[in-house]
C-alpha cells in the first residue's frame, strides 16, 4: 500500500512540475534603435539549458521552470537577468556596455575604451563579412572602411588582393601589417567566416609597431566561444554560377578583313582578302575562352563556453573554377580552426587557437603580353578553332589560345599551420602580465610542364624540347610578445594604463628548383625530374635561404583626466637583422590627444548632440623594405682565363650599399567624432598629411670606376627619395528602426587623396613600366608628380590634311613623317619639332577618390543589403593591342579616320611606317568606375514553423557579386591593379593593363543554419 501511495505522489508531482514550466518567446532589441540582435546567449541561469537568438533577434526556449531566471548575454551589451513567473513572451532591450564593447577594439598590445580612442582607427565586423561572403578576407574592406583600398591583379580562382591605407606613399611595398590575434599573417590564409572583427590603425597610432607600421596596420580577432553559452551549431553554406563581367567589343571577320585590306591599300599593297562576302562574323574567341563556372563553399562552427572555459571550432572548403579554361584555371582552398579560453585560476587565463590551411590552385597565363586572353583580342577572328597560325601572318608572338590554353599544365600546393598560444595573468588588481607566441609554418609544392608544341613558324613560344620544372618552399616565422599592463585610478579623475613590453620576431625559410629535359611520351603524366633524363648545358637548378629577425622593445602611456581629457603617448625600439650592423636600430615614437567634449557641461543634456570627441595624433614609423641591399650577391657574370683556358664563372652582381636602411613615415591625423539624434546619426572625418622619408631609389648613378656596367652588375639602391601624400575621409552612418517591422541601416564613406615626389637626391628620375615592345619606359618616379605617373605624347587629334601637316612642327624626329589620318602630337617643350622630348604626364594610376556605399533594410522577416565601391579621378593603359599589322583590333577602329572631317580621335589604318603606335594618351583612358559589389535579398523562416524542426535559424538568401560596373574604361577591369613579383602593389606597373583577368560576376543561392 505504502509503495502504491509513494508512486501515485511521484506521478502528481511530474504532473505539477510539468505544469509549471514555460516555453517563451520573444524578441530581443538594441536600444535606442529598435535593431534586433542576432546571436543574444539566452540560458537559465546555473543550467548548461540555453539557446541563442536567430538573425532577427528572436529566440524561443522551452520548458522554463516557474521562478527560474533566464540570463540574457551578448558581447558589448549590460547582461540582464529576468525571473520568470508565468510569462510565455518576452521580449528583452539590451542597452549598450561600453565597457565591453572596449574590450573588442583592438589597438595592438591590447585593447581601449572606444570612446577613448584618440587615433583614426576603423572597425568591420563580422556582420559585414556575412553579408559579403567574400572569397577572400581582403574583399569585406572594399568600400566598408573609409580610407581603405582594395585592388586584384587578377579576378581568377585564388587571386590574391592588394590593401592600400591612405593612398600610395612609396615606391616599394606599399601592403600594411596584418595581426591576426597577435601573431604576424596573411588574409588570404583564413576563412573569412571565422573572423570576428578587423580593426584597421591609419595613423600615427601603429607606431606601437615601430618598423612596420608606415603603411598601416590590420588587426584581425578571430571568433571564439563566450562563457556561459549553450553549444550553437551553425552550418553557412552557398552555391553559385560565375560568368564573366565583361567582354570587349571587338572586329568580327568581316570587319577584320575589310580594315585589313584598307591598311595594305594605303600603303600601295595587295590586298590579303580580295573576297569578304563569305566571311561572316567568324570566330569570336572571347566567346570561346570564357564559360559559365562554379563556385561552392561549406562552412561548420560550433561555439560556446561553460563557466571557465570557450571553445570555437570551424571548417570549411571552398572550391572555385575559373570562368576561362575551368579545367585548367580552378583552386581549393580548406581551413580547420580552433580557439580554445581556458581560466586556469581566478588570475590565470590560457588561450590557443590553431588554424589549418591548405590550397590547391592550377592557373593560366595572365596579365602579359602572350596571354590567353591576350591572344584571343589579337588572333584573327578568320582562322578556325583549331586553326595555327602556321605561315606566322599574325606575327611571332600571337597565337591560338585554345591551343595555349590545351597545352599548360602547372599544379600549385600549399599548406600551413598556424596559431597562438596565450597567458594572462593578473598577481594584483589592475596589473595584467600577458605572453604569447604565434607560429605559421607554410610550405608549398609546384609543378609546370612545358610540352613540345609548335604553333606557327617563328612562334616565340615553339618547344622542340621539353621539360618539367619543380619547386619547393619552406616558409617558416614566429612571433613572441611579453607585456605588462597597469592601470590605476588616483586622485579620482586621473586614470592611466602603462603597457610595457618586449616583441621578437624571426622568419627564415629556403627554396629549391630544379627542370628536367625531355619528358617521357611529352606527357603532364610523365612529366617528373625523375623521369626526365635529359642534359642541358645551362644550370638547371637553383635555391635560396633567408633568415630574417627582428627584435624589439616598446612602451606606451595611455592617461585620461575625467574620462574626457585623454592622452597617448608610445615609443618603440627596433633593431633589425635585415641591415648592416651600423644601421640596425632605430626608435620609433608618437603621441595622440583627444578631447570629449560631449562630456562637458555646456554639452551634457544636449537632445541632439550625444557624443563629440575632438582628436589629433602625430609620429614616427617604419617601412621595413630594402632588405639585404648591404650585402655583396655573387649574381654577375665574369669570364676567366685558367689554365690557359676560358671558364666561365660569377662576379659580383648589384653594386652594395652598406648605409642603406628603412624608409621612414612622420604622419600627422586630426579628426573628430560625432553622434547625433540618439546616436541614430554618426560622423566621423579626419584631415591625414603623411611625409615619406628615405625611399629607396633603385639603379642610382655612382662612379663608373665602381664596375656598375659589368654583365650582371648594377648600380645600387639608395636612400634618395621624400614623398608627401596628404587628404580627407569622412564617414557617415544612419540607423532607424520606424516601426517593430522596418529598420535602415545606412553608410557612406569617401576619402580624398593627393600624393607626388616631393625630393630626390640630384633630381635623378626613375623609370618603369612596359608599352608595347622596344618603347622607352611609360612610367616615373619625379619630383613634382605623383609616384608611377604615366610619361608620353601628348595629342591634339588627328591631322586632317596635308596643310595641317605642313603648319605643324615635323614629327620626323619620332621615326616617320606624320601624314593626314595620323596623330597630332603637341610641341610641349615649344622647340619646334616633335621628338621624345616632348613626352609629358598623361595620367596616373591612384585614383582622386575612393568612396563606399552600403545599405541594409530589414522587414519583417525580409532583409536587403547591397554593397557599392567606387573610384574616382584614376586613368589606365590600354596595352592589350598587339603592335603588329595583322592582329584584330577592337570596334574603336571602327570609327577611324577615314579622309577629311571623319574623325578627330582615331588615326588611319596602314601598315606603312607612322608614329601613331608611339606610346601617347591615345592609348590612356579614364578608369574612373562605380561597381556595385554586392546586392542581397535574405528571408528567414518563422519562429513557429522552425520550433516544429529544431532549429533556432533558418535563413535563405541570393545574392549577386560584382553585379554591375559603371565606367567608361574600355578594358576588362577598371579596378585591377598589376604586381611586382612578389605579388606586391607595383607602382611603376600598377595602371598598365595587358589584358587583366576578369572579375566574376558571381550568382549565389545560400543558406545560414544555426541549431
Amino acid at each position: 500500500m505504502k509503495t502504491k501511495l509513494s508512486l501515485l505522489f511521484t506521478v502528481c508531482f511530474c504532473l505539477v512540475s510539468l505544469a509549471q514550466q514555460n516555453n517563451i518567446s520573444g524578441t530581443i532589441t538594441e536600444q535606442g534603435t529598435g535593431f534586433p540582435i542576432p546571436g543574444v546567449s539566452i540560458i537559465i541561469k546555473n543550467t548548461i539549458k540555453g539557446v541563442v537568438s536567430d538573425f532577427d533577434g528572436n529566440y524561443t526556449i522551452n520548458n522554463v521552470p516557474e521562478n527560474a531566471i533566464l540570463q540574457f548575454s551578448y558581447l558589448g551589451y549590460v547582461t540582464q537577468e529576468i525571473k520568470i513567473t508565468n510569462q510565455q513572451t518576452l521580449n528583452v532591450i539590451l542597452t549598450e556596455d561600453v565597457s565591453k564593447l572596449d574590450e573588442v577594439v583592438v589597438i595592438g598590445y591590447g585593447g581601449q575604451k572606444k570612446k577613448d580612442i584618440t587615433g583614426a582607427v576603423s572597425i568591420v565586423s563580422s556582420e559585414t563579412i556575412e553579408e559579403l561572403r567574400p572569397v577572400d578576407a581582403a574583399q569585406a574592406l572594399q568600400g566598408t572602411s573609409a580610407g581603405v583600398s582594395v585592388t586584384a591583379p587578377s579576378g581568377s580562382p585564388g587571386g590574391q588582393f592588394n590593401i592600400t591605407i591612405r593612398g600610395v606613399n612609396s615606391n616599394g611595398d606599399n601592403g600594411p601589417l596584418v595581426i591576426i590575434d597577435g601573431y604576424k599573417g596573411d588574409l588570404n590564409s583564413i576563412n573569412p567566416s571565422d573572423i570576428e572583427s578587423f580593426s584597421i590603425l591609419k595613423d600615427a597610432q601603429a607606431a606601437i609597431y615601430g618598423i612596420e607600421g608606415a603603411n598601416g596596420v590590420v588587426l584581425v580577432t578571430t571568433k571564439s566561444g563566450r562563457k556561459n553559452s549553450a553549444l550553437k551549431i551553425s552550418y553557412n553554406g552557398y552555391t553559385g554560377i560565375q560568368q564573366t563581367t565583361r567582354q570587349l567589343p571587338y572586329l568580327n571577320a568581316t570587319e577584320y578583313a575589310l580594315l585589313l585590306n584598307e591598311s595594305y591599300a594605303a600603303n600601295g599593297q595587295d590586298l590579303p582578302y580580295t573576297d569578304v562576302s563569305n566571311l561572316g562574323t567568324g570566330t569570336d574567341w572571347q566567346d570561346e575562352l570564357f564559360e559559365s563556372a562554379p563556385i561552392t563553399n561549406h562552412n561548420i562552427s560550433l561555439t560556446g563556453g561553460g563557466e571557465k572555459s570557450t571553445y570555437y571550432f570551424g571548417g570549411s572548403i571552398l572550391e572555385q573554377d575559373g570562368i576561362i579554361a575551368s579545367d585548367k584555371s580552378n583552386f581549393t582552398r580548406a581551413n580547420v580552426k580552433v580557439k580554445l579560453g581556458f581560466d586556469v585560476t581566478d588570475k590565470l587565463k590560457f588561450t590557443t587557437s590553431a588554424n589549418y590551411f591548405n590550397n590547391v590552385r592550377k592557373t593560366i597565363g595572365e596579365n602579359a603580353l602572350g596571354s590567353p586572353l591576350f591572344n584571343a583580342l589579337n588572333y584573327a577572328p578568320t582562322y578556325t578553332l583549331d586553326q595555327e597560325d602556321a605561315s606566322g601572318f599574325l606575327g611571332n608572338e600571337v597565337i591560338n589560345p585554345l591551343s595555349q590554353i590545351a597545352n599548360t599544365y602547372n599544379k600549385y600546393n600549399g599548406n600551413s599551420i598556424e596559431g597562438t598560444f596565450q597567458l594572462d595573468y593578473e598577481p594584483l588588481d589592475g596589473l595584467k602580465i600577458t605572453s604569447r607566441i604565434g607560429l605559421k609554418s607554410y610550405n608549398d609544392t609546384q609543378k609546370s610542364f612545358a610540352p613540345i608544341v609548335n604553333y606557327g613558324s617563328g612562334k616565340v613560344f615553339n618547344t622542340d624540347r621539353s621539360s618539367v620544372t619543380q619547386t619547393k618552399n619552406t616558409n617558416n616565422s614566429y612571433t613572441w610578445d611579453t607585456f605588462i599592463t597597469y592601470n590605476r585610478t588616483f586622485a579620482e579623475n586621473h586614470n592611466a594604463t602603462i603597457t610595457l613590453g618586449t616583441s621578437a620576431q624571426r622568419a627564415w625559410g629556403d627554396n629549391l628548383q630544379g627542370t628536367g629535359f625531355d619528358v617521357p611520351n611529352n606527357s603532364w603524366e610523365f612529366a617528373d625530374i625523375s623521369l626526365a633524363n635529359g642534359l642541358s648545358e645551362a644550370k638547371s637548378t637553383s635555391s635560396y635561404i633567408y633568415d630574417s629577425r627582428l627584435s624589439s622593445f616598446f612602451t606606451r602611456l595611455q592617461y585620461d583626466y575625467k574620462g574626457k581629457y585623454l592622452l597617448s603617448a608610445m615609443v618603440r625600439r627596433d633593431g633589425t637583422s635585415d641591415f648592416s650592423p651600423s644601421n640596425r636600430i632605430d626608435y620609433f615614437s608618437s603621441a595622440t590627444a583627444g578631447w570629449i567634449v560631449s562630456d562637458e557641461a555646456f554639452l551634457e543634456d544636449s537632445d541632439v548632440i550625444n557624443f563629440l570627441k575632438l582628436r589629433a595624433s602625430y609620429g614616427s614609423l617604419g617601412n621595413n623594405v630594402g632588405v639585404d641591399l648591404y650585402r655583396a650577391l655573387l649574381s654577375g657574370e665574369a669570364t676567366y682565363v685558367l689554365n690557359n683556358g676560358l671558364v666561365t664563372g660569377t662576379a659580383n652582381g648589384r653594386i652594395p650599399n652598406p648605409e642603406a636602411t628603412w624608409e621612414t613615415a612622420d604622419k600627422l591625423d586630426i579628426g573628430l567624432d560625432l553622434n547625433l539624434f540618439n546616436n541614430k546619426l554618426q560622423f566621423t572625418a579626419d584631415y591625414f598629411v603623411e611625409d615619406r622619408n628615405d625611399l629607396l631609389i633603385a639603379n642610382f648613378p655612382v662612379s663608373g670606376i665602381l664596375g656598375a656596367s659589368a654583365p650582371g652588375a648594377g648600380l645600387p639602391t639608395v636612400n634618395a627619395g621624400t614623398t608627401r601624400t596628404k587628404g580627407v575621409e569622412f564617414f557617415v552612418n544612419y540607423k532607424e528602426s520606424f516601426s517593430d517591422n522596418l529598420s535602415v541601416d545606412l553608410s557612406y564613406n569617401v576619402t580624398k587623396v593627393d600624393g607626388e615626389v616631393t625630393s630626390v637626391n640630384n633630381n635623378i628620375v626613375s623609370e618603369g613600366g612596359s608599352f608595347s615592345v622596344g618603347q622607352p619606359a611609360i612610367t616615373r618616379m619625379e619630383v613634382g608628380q605623383p609616384i608611377g605617373y604615366f610619361y608620353g605624347l601628348k595629342t591634339d587629334g588627328v591631322f586632317q590634311n596635308q596643310a595641317e601637316v605642313n603648319a605643324a612642327p615635323s614629327q620626323e624626329g619620332l621615326g616617320s613623317a606624320a601624314a593626314p589620318g595620323d596623330l597630332k602630337y603637341v610641341d610641349t617643350n615649344n622647340d619646334g619639332e616633335i621628338t621624345i622630348a616632348d613626352r609629358t604626364y598623361l595620367g596616373k594610376a591612384q585614383a582622386d577618390y575612393i568612396m563606399g556605399l552600403n545599405l541594409r533594410v530589414n522587414y519583417k522577416n525580409l532583409d536587403f543589403g547591397t554593397y557599392m565601391y567606387a573610384e574616382l579621378g584614376k586613368e589606365m593603359v590600354r596595352n592589350y593591342e598587339r603592335d603588329q599589322p595583322n592582329i584584330n583590333r577592337s570596334s574603336l577602329y571602327l570609327n577611324r579616320w577615314t579622309g577629311e572631317g571623319t574623325s578627330n580621335t582615331v588615326p588611319r589604318a596602314t601598315i606603312g611606317a607612322t608614329t601613331n603606335r608611339l606610346f601617347s594618351d591615345f592609348f590612356v583612358e579614364d578608369a574612373s568606375f562605380l561597381r556595385i559589389q554586392n546586392i542581397q535579398l535574405g528571408y528567414t523562416l518563422p519562429d513557429e514553423f522552425l520550433q516544429k524542426i529544431g532549429v533556432s535559424k533558418l535563413r535563405i538568401y541570393g545574392s549577386v557579386n560584382n553585379a554591375f560596373t559603371f565606367t567608361k574604361y574600355n578594358g576588362y577591369d577598371p579596378a585591377a591593379q598589376g604586381v611586382n613579383q612578389n605579388g606586391n602593389l607595383d607602382v611603376f606597373s600598377s595602371g598598365i593593363d595587358y589584358g587583366f583577368y576578369p572579375v566574376s560576376r558571381q550568382f549565389i543561392l545560400g543558406i545560414n543554419l544555426s541549431i
